[in-house]
């Protein structure tokens, strides 16, 4: 008996197995009966019964060896992991039923291949290869729902949170208008309003990497316009929050095109900030701000700790800027922030080009360069 058949002959025991291990698989939700805990598994065990009686060439036996087969969306994998999650199951727990469903069939097949059955070594490989594509399936479609209600969550926080931050940002702004207040007074409204000022621009980076996630990146507006000016309210803004800060400024008098004036605003002041919070303090910060061959091109240099080798492929990525070492030293590269991340999108979103250059020596260069006009319509 070939494989593939023993598996519609005994779906009865290998299910009541399955369930049996389900059943000692503790989550903090509710017990699930037993047709919550038998679930998908039957239709799981059917597909890899066909699957075993399809014909499957020698390429396409590679290609799933490899895991390059293509998973489906709607699969009684796909399915199984999201019920899984909804019952409190971790990915660990959801992985741990594959591997019991995988060693009950292996030592019910084995009984009988004891006993005299038929045994073909080919069926035992295909379904290997058929458990860890339904396993691959289930991990990705679990993965994928917690991605996708952690970035849901997450929008929905940012945006609550606007509007007390907004309250407090006004609140504090009425009290600088005030001449009444002492010194002490205003010493502390104003660090009031530029610590809320930076948690509603940490709320705003929280909000454009969601919308990175759940739609199609982060939407620009480009319009004709001059964008010297916001480059320079940005320097004064950041030396505002930086007194001690040597900033020093090269720039174009003129810097017309096609921009997203708000987004941009994010560019200088995400990368201004960066430089003058991981820069050595006594050093100065150079920002640069020019027009060359039809393109804006904006970079900010300062002195400091060069980023790390292992690091710096990763610098963009929101969860990748960080080693070991970083972790160990807390430096200033073991945070997860989404600035670098935001200004990423942001030029990338213009058509535009970011790069980064660091070493000891030198110091670390970052530099924006983008059209002045947009390639495709707008």
């Amino acid at each position: 008996m070939r494989l593939s058949s023993f598996l519609i002959r005994n779906i009865e025991p290998i299910l009541q197995e399955w369930e049996d291990f389900a059943r000692t698989i503790r989550t903090d939700c509710s017990p699930l009966d037993s047709v919550g805990l038998r679930d998908h598994a039957e239709l799981m065990l059917r597909a890899i019964a066909e699957d075993l009686q399809s014909y499957q060439s020698v390429l396409q036996q590679l290609e799933k060896s490899k895991g390059l087969v293509a998973t489906q969306d709607e699969s009684a994998a796909h399915l199984h992991a999201i019920t899984r999650l909804m019952a409190g199951f971790t990915v660990e727990q959801l992985a741990s039923e594959f591997r019991a469903l995988r060693a009950s069939v292996i030592n019910h097949w084995m009984k009988q291949v004891k006993a005299g059955e038929e045994f073909e070594v080919d069926d035992m490989i295909r379904f290997n290869e058929a458990i860890d594509q339904v396993l691959a399936e289930s991990i990705s479609s679990y993965a994928a729902a917690v991605q996708a209600s952690r970035d849901v969550f997450l929008g929905v926080l940012g945006h609550d949170l606007r509007t007390p931050l907004s309250a407090i940002l006004m609140g504090a702004d009425v009290l600088l208008r005030t001449d009444e207040l002492g010194s002490r007074t205003t010493k502390i409204a104003s660090r009031i309003y530029t610590s809320v000022k930076r948690a509603s621009r940490i709320v705003g980076d929280l909000l454009d990497f969601t919308r990175s996630h759940l739609g199609r990146g982060i939407p620009v507006n480009r319009v004709s316009i001059d964008i010297a000016p916001v480059f320079e309210r940005i320097v004064d803004e950041s030396r505002a929050v930086y007194p001690d800060a040597n900033i020093v400024v090269m720039k174009t008098e003129y810097a017309e095109g096609e921009f997203d004036s708000a987004r941009m605003e994010q560019v200088f002041s995400n990368l201004i900030g960066n430089a003058l919070q991981h820069g050595t303090g006594h050093t100065p910060v150079t920002v640069k701000l020019d027009v060359s061959d039809e393109h804006l091109v904006f970079s900010v240099h300062n002195f400091g700790k060069a980023i790390p080798t292992d690091v710096l492929p990763f610098i963009f990525s929101p969860m990748g800027r960080y080693s070991p070492e970083a972790l160990e030293e807390n430096g200033p590269y073991a945070s997860l922030g989404l600035g670098l991340f935001i200004v990423d999108q942001i030029v990338s979103a213009h058509e535009g080009s970011l790069e980064v250059a660091s070493d000891p020596e030198r110091g670390t260069t970052f530099r924006v360069e983008i059209a002045l006009k947009a390639s495709s319509p707008m």
